[in-house]
């Protein structure tokens, strides 16, 4: 007698797989993959089944990752787990999703493929602070925010949203806090601005608030790996897996900006980077742009391993 779909557990292996190309954070999708409903395909992150044959949860990422999207990995780390009941439509399974985080250099998908990279500010526009605060924070996600915290009729539970309100999206002398960005979206998705929030809340599919939604809750699980990576780079140098061989401390600092979505001292910075030895001069020049040439750096390969456990600082100093 076949099992109870109610009883049913699914397993999948989820990849958020980030690379930084011409000073932009990017993300590899598998495009119009799934459904949030039965009629629209949105794009999902890499994803599938554990195969027994695989020694271990990572092996087999790393082995159905390449298969789907004929893209090699570098380095890797488990992000979360995630079991909620409520993150696939009750119609079907119980799912769990393993997810990884991994970090490499973008390369053109092969033809036939849909995994290709977008810009990871395409499903999270209002986290992109480089140049100025997103109008869509002003114009749209906080007046809509403060419209759901005003709505609510028991006084505990408001003063507890606006506390959250503030916190989360830097509001009423609350700094912008980078690594939130799991925070802002959950809030979002109760108050029913996003579209993957549809399924509890059936008016968020015409009060959505701009940015590409994806397939079941994979933009949840992205936005996990946006804030472990905006926090990791100020303590250990996962940055250098982003980098080419040789950079400019210029490339460097706005690789550091793209994933943090914010400005940074430039100065500051480069005094920062050479005062924790972090790189080396190769002895080579940058082509000439512009301006002058810039001189060419390298990660110092002594200092990995040592960094690895005790960590870098490499520095996210804001602008004077």
């Amino acid at each position: 007698m076949p099992e109870p779909l109610e009883n049913v557990v699914s397993a999948e292996l989820v990849a958020v797989l980030v690379a930084v190309t011409r000073g932009e954070p990017r993300v590899l999708v598998r495009s119009g993959e799934g459904s949030l409903d039965t009629k629209v395909k949105y794009d999902g992150l890499p994803s599938g089944a554990f195969q027994p044959g695989h020694r271990s949860l990572q092996a087999g990422m790393r082995a159905w990752v390449e298969a789907q999207t004929h893209h090699p990995l570098g380095y890797v780390e488990q992000l979360y787990t995630f079991a909620d009941l409520d993150r696939f439509d009750e119609s079907g399974p119980r799912a769990i999703s393993v997810s990884y985080l991994g970090l490499t250099r973008e390369t053109d998908a092969l033809t036939g493929s849909r995994a290709v990279w977008h810009d990871w500010y395409r499903y999270f526009p209002w986290e992109d602070h480089r140049r100025q605060e997103p109008a869509v924070l002003a114009d749209f996600i906080v007046p809509r925010l403060r419209a759901w915290v005003s709505g609510t009729s028991d006084a505990t539970l408001r003063a507890t949203r606006e506390q959250r309100l503030a916190g989360v999206f830097g509001l009423d002398g609350a700094p912008w806090n980078e690594d939130m960005v799991l925070q802002r979206y959950e809030l979002m998705y109760e108050a029913g601005l996003v579209p993957e929030a549809v399924r509890h809340t059936p008016s968020a599919a015409h009060d959505a608030v701009p940015g590409e939604p994806m397939r079941t809750d994979h933009r949840r699980i992205l936005a996990t790996g946006i804030a472990r990576l905006r926090a990791k780079i100020k303590y250990r140098p996962v940055v250098f897996e982003l980098m080419p061989a040789e950079f400019t401390l210029l490339q460097l600092q706005q690789t550091v900006e793209a994933l943090a979505g914010r400005d940074l001292h430039k100065q500051n910075f480069r005094r920062l980077v050479e005062q924790q030895n972090l790189v080396e001069e190769t002895g080579g020049m940058a082509a000439a742009g512009a301006g002058r040439p810039a001189k060419l750096f390298r990660f110092r390969g002594d200092l990995l391993t040592e960094r690895a456990i005790s960590g870098s600082k490499l520095p996210l100093s804001r602008q004077a």
